[in-house]
């Protein structure tokens, strides 16, 4: 269970328009069940009590009480003791099964193919490889000059950065992993935003945390001001409460075209839940694998750090990069930017897991960094053109979804309306279609009623996916079954 809890106040602004021509208990009931659904109420997070939402929604006791009851009966709430009720979800939490055969098209990943001058800096590289030979190969730190290439371009974005600033890893990966490893202990608690990566709350619940999510929604449909916090996908006030109350010891945050929303997280925002990270002791960690993912996002948005206004014994912001989003899946390769003491301590915890980094890997990263500003360019030519294209086919084959505002990243958060994301991918399956499912980004099965649609494929790819989608949708929405065991999960990039 998370410690996440939901005021009626805040209820009250998700459930919105929700009265019609049902009963209220009925019409209550139903929209807190699609809020569940839907990942706007993370699962685990406690509702407010009965009395107190009864006199936020002006409504008698037996009313609330009534459609709590109901909640309960099929499934979507607990009650339990000390606690009062805590959303679940029925049933099962979804399994999808691993990728197919050959002849499959699979939109798991949301991934580029390899940056247009990768191929001549892995022959530069080649060449390089020599010099090194003499050498051991084994380097848990990384290459002095790939971490000099990139200390320069986090100062180039505004945050100064010095080589033994940086750790380099195997893959953004293995730098979640070694940081949660090395600051949680078992029944920590750790602040995730929901939905998100798959593999980093894996990776958290690995270290023995205990979660505790916060809803981002995607982005609205023109982009914010630089000095606005409202509708840029987080809801500060939710967060703060939820650090103030539950006292996390870390938080894990996409901040620029969050996976698997798109939002990015205004500035305003950012020194809000910075500020109240501080005040609480919560080391911050800022996952910007994907921040040159930008199409057309309005203003400079600069790293985490300098939001901060760290003061002596503030609690630490770690960042974490790759080069595996913007130049290529193949290339394993991520990094750790952090204060030196920090560096030091994630460098003595790291031969647990590996003796070194690839040498060839490092050198090709190397030589493209310093060519970031083109490949930047190169990506925001096919992303806006993956992005039309997903767009142009989910108008003319699923009118009724919805499409929200992307203003970079690698894929679209789409809302499909009915809660069978999960069918959905499964019937897809049957047409040639791997796709992850709205829950895969979530807690325990919620995002029923969201898709994540890669952005990053050829015009040919996505119009196959769309067709095997509009065939799987005849079979999922005509007998939903969004509950079902199966074998295993998808490995979701």
């Amino acid at each position: 269970m998370s410690d996440a809890h939901l005021t009626a106040r805040s209820l009250e602004t998700l459930l919105g328009d929700w009265r019609g021509a049902a009963p209220g208990y009925q019409s209550l009931a139903d929209r807190v069940r699609l809020l569940v659904l839907d990942g706007r109420i993370p699962i685990g997070t406690r509702l407010p009590a009965e009395r107190d939402l009864a006199g936020r929604l002006d409504l008698s006791r037996t009313t609330v009480s009534a459609a709590y009851r109901q909640l309960r009966e099929v499934g979507f709430l607990d009650s339990v003791r000390g606690s009062g009720s805590v959303a679940r979800l029925p049933g099962p939490a979804l399994a999808l099964p691993l990728a197919g055969g050959e002849g499959m098209l699979d939109f798991t990943k949301a991934a580029l193919p390899a940056a247009a001058s990768l191929p001549a800096a892995a022959r530069a590289a080649a060449e390089e490889l020599p010099h090194f030979l003499p050498d051991s190969g084994y380097d848990p730190v990384g290459l002095p000059h790939l971490r000099q290439a990139i200390a320069d371009r986090y100062a180039e974005r505004g945050l100064p950065t010095s080589p033994d600033q940086v750790l380099v890893t195997v893959g953004a990966q293995q730098a979640i992993a070694l940081i949660a490893r090395t600051f949680l202990s078992r029944g920590d608690r750790a602040l995730v935003e929901m939905p998100t990566y798959p593999h980093a709350t894996e990776a958290l619940k690995l270290a023995g945390a205990r979660l505790l999510p916060i809803t981002v929604t995607p982005p609205t449909d023109a982009p914010h001001a630089l000095g606005a916090e409202e509708d840029d996908g987080w809801d500060a006030d939710a967060a703060e409460q939820a650090i103030r109350r539950a006292n996390p010891t870390l938080a894990y945050l996409i901040p620029d075209f969050h996976n698997p929303t798109g939002a990015s997280m205004s500035p305003a925002t950012r020194e809000r839940l910075l500020a109240a990270a501080a005040a609480h002791g919560t080391i911050v960690v800022g996952d910007e694998t994907t921040a040159d993912l930008d199409i057309d996002r309005a203003g400079e948005y600069l790293p985490l750090p300098v939001y901060a206004h760290r003061k002596a014994g503030d609690p630490p912001v770690l960042l974490i990069g790759s080069a595996s989003k913007s130049l290529w899946g193949g290339l394993r390769i991520g990094w750790i930017r952090a204060e030196r003491p920090l560096i030091q301590r994630l460098i003595a915890a790291k031969p647990s897991t590996d003796l070194g980094t690839p040498m060839i890997e490092q050198l090709v990263v190397a030589r493209m960094l310093p060519q970031t500003r083109q490949i930047k360019e190169e990506r925001r030519v096919q992303l806006a053109a993956g992005r039309e294209t997903v767009r142009r086919l989910a108008a003319q084959v699923f009118p009724d979804w919805r499409i929200p505002s992307l203003h970079g990243g690698l894929a679209a958060w789409i809302g499909i309306g009915a809660p069978v994301s999960s069918a959905l991918a499964l019937a897809a399956r049957n047409h040639g279609l791997l796709i992850a499912a709205g829950p895969r980004f979530g807690l325990d099965g919620a995002f029923e009623r969201f898709l994540r649609v890669p952005i990053t494929y050829s015009e040919d790819e996505t119009e196959r996916a769309f067709a095997a989608l509009e065939r799987a949708w005849a079979v999922a929405s005509a007998e939903p079954a969004p509950y079902f065991e199966a074998a295993a999960l998808p490995n979701v990039v």
